[in-house]
C-alpha cells in the first residue's frame, strides 16, 4: 500500500524537526564541509553529530565522500537550500506581524487613570 503523499509531506517535515539537523543543513548552503568544521560550528558530541549525520543522509538530503580521513558533507540538491530560504521568508514574515501587534497593543494600551478601574481608588483617596 502507496502512503498518501501527505503522510510522505509530514514524515519528511518530521526529519527536519530537529534543530541540529537545521543547522547542518544551514552550514552546508555554503557548499561541503569536512565532519571537523561541522564540529566547530555545532557545539554538541561527535556521537550525537554522526546520528544527526546519519538521519539526514538515509533521507537522501545530504550525500558523505570520504578523501583519507576526512568525511565530508554536502547538500544532495539545491531544494533543500531553497526550503531553508522560504522558511528564513515565512519565519520572517510571521516574527514581523507579531512584533507589529505588540507594537499596536503598546499604543492603544489604556492608562490606569483612563481605564476606569482606579476610579473608586482615587475617590477614596479624597477622605
Amino acid at each position: 500500500m502507496q502512503v498518501p503523499l501527505y503522510q510522505a509531506k509530514a514524515e519528511f517535515f518530521r526529519m527536519l524537526g530537529h534543530p541540529v539537523r537545521i543547522r547542518v543543513l544551514e552550514l552546508l548552503q555554503h557548499g561541503p564541509m569536512p565532519v571537523r568544521d561541522l564540529l566547530a560550528e555545532i557545539d554538541i558530541e561527535p556521537s550525537n553529530l554522526s546520528q544527526q549525520l546519519a538521519v539526514l543522509r538515509r533521507s537522501g538530503i545530504v550525500v558523505s565522500t570520504r578523501e583519507g580521513a576526512t568525511v565530508s558533507y554536502a547538500l544532495a540538491g539545491g531544494d533543500v537550500a531553497d526550503l531553508l530560504r522560504a522558511a528564513r521568508r515565512i519565519l520572517t514574515e510571521l516574527l514581523a506581524g507579531q512584533s507589529q501587534l505588540l507594537a499596536e497593543l503598546r499604543q492603544v494600551e489604556p492608562t490606569p487613570a483612563s481605564s476606569g478601574v482606579d476610579s473608586g481608588t482615587a475617590a477614596h483617596s479624597g477622605r
